[in-house]
């Protein structure tokens, strides 16, 4: 049976966890989440992700969103998007709004997009493509409209490596460069990374390279079969399991945040290791802070495509409902396919046997990707389970983790 471990707000031991950051990531965690009281996920989400448009100059090798040079003429366009943050609103509960794509500098219209989303509540953050586009004046622009984090993709130490994943030349120097626009704006900075078989090897020399680099977390997503993903390599649940493991004992030395993201069994392996969450419950400086509970696709989460159709995430494109005939926080609370994801009794297989189905519940969308069951055991987990759900990890404030 594994031991729980109950998180109390002003332990040393959660003070200790924060001392080996970098001074403006350590600053980021000071403000703490006050009571570390637990979001209702069923009635709202704590991150939507909303692809403003599926244009983008470059042919990413595991892009979801196979995006394309042009812009879809069905996208919503700027009536659309300002009623739909106005809707959004509605959740009433402030949630962070990733402003994705696609390349979201496409649109002509982002910086009044993102400065309509700030005055109406909602935590803006910001993921462009690495191109021409992100200049240091257009990085002013989204400091002006209240941005609050921008994230650049990268995926892996060497640039040729990268440049190969990302299907342009120079597209590695070309996110240091973002980079620096946006740093010299005073924008906080993140770096998400896409694991797979073909770059795996370059995860202990990328961590320690960011240390260097200043930002303030590190968003390592876990390849799912989606898109033009389909054609690349999953790690085995044995590599999955490793680099899961090595993950969390980085959280112990690095200077950034780290964040699992279409893993839940990150927090399986944090409970098992008896230690806790580093950085669940906190806030960060920039106001996007750790969710102080276990979110998954459609639970805590929510994607909405650049036509508006509302998905539990990008990577599981099953569509709830569209935007253009439905309140976007309506579907997200009553819609059928919502609500049964946000139902552990749901799970099948190994999740549904799993003591830890509420802490984890195994990642959806690649359930989906690779057996086109929802509720299918996760294939990436090697767990296997004790089969006595009276042993149930509850979900305390030291094992909550954002892991969509």
């Amino acid at each position: 049976m594994v031991d729980d471990v109950t998180l109390n707000v002003d332990t040393a031991e959660h003070s200790e966890h924060a001392m080996h950051l970098d001074p403006s990531a350590r600053a980021a965690r000071t403000e703490r989440d006050g009571l570390l009281k637990a979001l209702d996920f069923d009635n709202a989400p704590f991150t939507i992700a909303w692809e403003l448009t599926r244009a983008c100059a470059y042919a990413c090798q595991h892009c979801r969103a196979e995006a394309q040079p042009r812009r879809d003429p069905q996208e919503l366009d700027t009536q659309d998007a300002l009623r739909l943050i106005d809707q959004l609103a509605g959740f009433g509960t402030h949630p962070i709004l990733v402003l994705t794509g696609g390349d979201p500098l496409m649109r002509r219209d982002l910086f009044e997009i993102a400065s309509h989303a700030t005055e109406r509540g909602l935590r803006v953050a910001l993921t462009p493509t690495a191109t021409a586009l992100p200049t240091r004046s257009r990085m002013a622009r989204a400091r002006e409209a209240g941005v609050r984090r921008v994230a650049f993709s990268l995926d892996a130490y060497e640039p040729e490596v990268h440049d190969r994943f990302r299907g342009f030349p120079g597209s590695f120097a070309r996110t240091r460069a973002s980079m620096a626009n946006a740093a010299a704006e005073g924008l906080p900075l993140q770096i998400n990374t896409t694991v797979c078989a073909q770059n795996v090897d370059q995860l202990e020399r990328m961590a320690a390279m960011l240390t260097e680099w200043g930002i303030v977390q590190w968003s390592v997503f876990f390849l799912v079969p989606t898109g033009r993903g389909r054609d690349l390599e999953m790690l085995d649940a044995a590599g999955h399991e490793r680099v899961l493991g090595w993950l969390h004992e980085l959280t112990r030395t690095a200077p950034y945040d780290i964040k699992a993201t279409a893993a839940p069994q990150y927090r399986r392996i944090a409970m098992q290791s008896g230690g806790t969450m580093p950085g669940a419950g906190y806030h960060f400086g920039d106001g996007l802070a750790r969710p102080p509970k276990g979110v998954n696709d459609g639970r805590g989460f929510m994607f909405v495509s650049h036509r508006g159709e509302v998905m539990p995430s990008g990577f599981l494109p099953l569509s709830a409902g569209s935007v253009r005939q439905e309140d976007p926080v309506t579907i997200y609370r009553r819609a059928p396919l919502f609500r049964a994801l946000r139902d552990p009794a749901n799970l099948k297989g190994k999740c549904g046997d799993c003591e830890f189905r509420e802490v984890c519940g195994g990642s959806r969308a690649r359930a989906y990707a690779v057996t086109g069951d929802v509720f299918a055991e996760d294939p990436s987990c090697p767990y296997t389970p004790t089969g006595d759900r009276r042993e149930e990890r509850p979900l305390t404030a030291a094992h909550r983790e954002d892991g969509t």
